[in-house]
């Protein structure tokens, strides 16, 4: 399994890059995963040193998706280094809350360069090589991208138009044997909403409202993104699964006097 992990570094991608090395290895296939972030940093380096000590091959590669260039250079030199690749995970992302008519047109450029067009041109780069081994793709939206969230800028936007790339290239990479499918994350404890989930106060309030009485972690995520792009979901294309314990399915318990599955 030769894999490329965009912001695989924390969070999300970081357990994604340890799911897929474990399940390989689990599977008798060396794993061979290229761990990339914004910029090199102490945590990055030590999910190489895990998946290294597991038994697998996993180089550190760097650079901003919100470049133009950069996405090209991270699969050329997963390529070089693996010869060869078999999954991209699509996970990087950035988020910048604030009302859409406050943006600056910078900001909301920004946002999309890195959600959006980074995402497409790690595609674009990776296809060639996706083709020759029949590979697989899974992006990392959000519920975000499913339901409107005011107040959340452009992040919305960028993650609709994302999962909506994904399920375009899905369609459009489905003759070469190649699977494309979109994580959507719920409420997930990450380096991202580490201050948020800080608070006692609004961590109860929102575990409150989850079906399944608790916050997501990043390893929730990591097991569906693994098996979106694992043998086991060999016929699974084009498919957007939303991990949140239940929550944007739970709308309708909340209309006050409706029957509640609550006591």
């Amino acid at each position: 399994m030769r894999a490329l992990v965009s912001g695989g570094s924390s969070g999300i991608g970081a357990s994604a890059c340890l799911r897929i090395a474990e399940a390989a290895l689990a599977r008798g296939s060396q794993p061979k995963i290229a761990v990339c972030g914004q910029t090199p940093n102490a945590t990055q380096d030590e999910v190489v040193r895990t998946i290294k000590a597991m038994g697998g091959v996993a180089i550190s590669l760097s650079g901003d998706l919100g470049d133009p260039a950069v996405p090209e250079q991270l699969v050329a030199a997963a390529v070089a280094e693996f010869g060869g690749l078999d999954t991209l995970v699509a996970n990087a992302g950035i988020a910048s809350p604030g009302a859409i008519c406050d943006l600056s047109i910078e900001e909301w450029d920004d946002m999309f360069a890195v959600n959006l067009r980074g995402a497409w041109l790690l595609a674009k780069a990776s296809y060639p090589h996706l083709r020759e081994s029949r590979g697989s793709a899974c992006f990392t939206s959000s519920m975000s991208g499913q339901l409107p969230h005011a107040g959340s800028g452009a992040y919305s936007p960028t993650k609709a138009a994302l999962t909506m790339l994904a399920q375009t290239l899905a369609l459009e990479w489905a003759p070469d044997g190649i699977r494309v499918n979109v994580v959507s994350p719920g409420m997930t404890h990450t380096p991202m909403s580490e201050k948020m989930y800080a608070d006692p106060q609004i961590k109860k309030a929102r575990e409150g409202i989850i079906p399944l009485g608790r916050i997501g972690e990043p390893m929730d995520i990591a097991n569906v993104i693994e098996f979106l792009v694992s043998p086991l979901a060999g016929f699974v294309t084009g498919q957007d699964i939303c991990v949140d314990g239940g929550f944007s399915k739970s709308i309708l318990s909340h209309i006050p006097g409706r029957p509640s599955s609550k006591a």
